[in-house]
């Protein structure tokens, strides 16, 4: 038995770490998924009977990226990591999805710990990336320790800065990944009759310190309209597509669109 960095859900208090499970000082229990994953989100953190993306959102996401139209933001967030962080210290990847950017940040020194709410995407994350970490929970009350992680990243989720800044330590990153202006813009336009560039101007992060911001701007070239169907699948634009164009969308041969991205890196204030 050892302590697991984890808190139990339900009542705040450390879990310990057994063969079968997980288990704190109140005996509330939590058992590992045949997958090695553990589902940390109790019901009255659910906000619907199966919160998060659906499967097919999460199918969708996950063929669309191993096709590596994203790998550019791929080798800037390692990059960074590289440079900033400290490989000795725990990760979190806060709302990982299926763990496709949770497993590139995993070295052979560090702990990669990944937490979505959605467990159809925990379950496809720790049955293919055994070397890291995986549990079902909520962002709003993260299932871990205070300051335990040196470096945490969000990519296109919630961003809790007062949660996040717990589960940080002294002097340890965060680093943000949200939609610029013109990111999928060709995509909105085949949707909307009058497209809207993401809004920029607003950040929610208000206490952490900023020290490295860029943008990432690129245009993907699409030959498979699988792939592009796939890209509308894993983002809201699919709920306001209508069967007309879901069929011009499957006849394409060629699109171009963008990708734009927006990161930032904060840093805790050192003690």
């Amino acid at each position: 038995m050892s302590l697991s960095h984890y808190l139990c859900p339900i009542c705040r208090s450390a879990l310990n770490s057994q063969a079968s499970g997980f288990h704190c000082s109140n005996n509330h229990h939590f058992d590992r998924a045949k997958e090695g994953y553990v589902n940390l989100l109790p019901v009255q953190h659910k906000h619907s009977k199966d919160p998060g993306d659906n499967k097919a959102m999460v199918q969708a996401r996950r063929a669309f990226l191993e096709q590596g139209y994203y790998q550019p933001l791929i080798d800037k967030l390692t990059g960074l990591y590289r440079e900033y962080g400290d490989a000795s210290l725990p990760v979190l990847d806060a709302g990982c999805g299926e763990g496709y950017y949770t497993h590139q940040h995993k070295t052979e020194t560090n702990q990669v710990y990944g937490v979505d709410i959605a467990k159809n995407a925990i379950k496809i994350a720790a049955k293919r990336y055994k070397m890291c970490h995986f549990s079902v929970g909520t962002l709003s009350h993260l299932p871990f320790e205070d300051e335990h992680f040196g470096w945490l990243f969000s990519i296109y989720a919630p961003i809790l800065e007062p949660e996040f800044t717990r589960v940080l330590r002294s002097g340890a990153y965060l680093l943000t990944v949200t939609p610029a202006e013109d990111h999928l813009f060709e995509l909105k336009s085949m949707i909307y009759r009058e497209p809207q560039k993401h809004d920029t101007g607003k950040s929610p992060i208000k206490e952490l310190t900023l020290v490295h911001e860029e943008k990432l701007n690129y245009r993907m070239d699409f030959t498979n309209p699988d792939d592009v169907m796939n890209l509308l699948a894993m983002t809201p634009f699919a709920f306001k597509t209508s069967d007309s164009l879901f069929e011009q969308i499957k006849g394409l041969t060629e699109f171009n669109c963008q990708a734009d991205f927006h990161i930032r890196l904060y840093q805790k204030e050192k003690k």
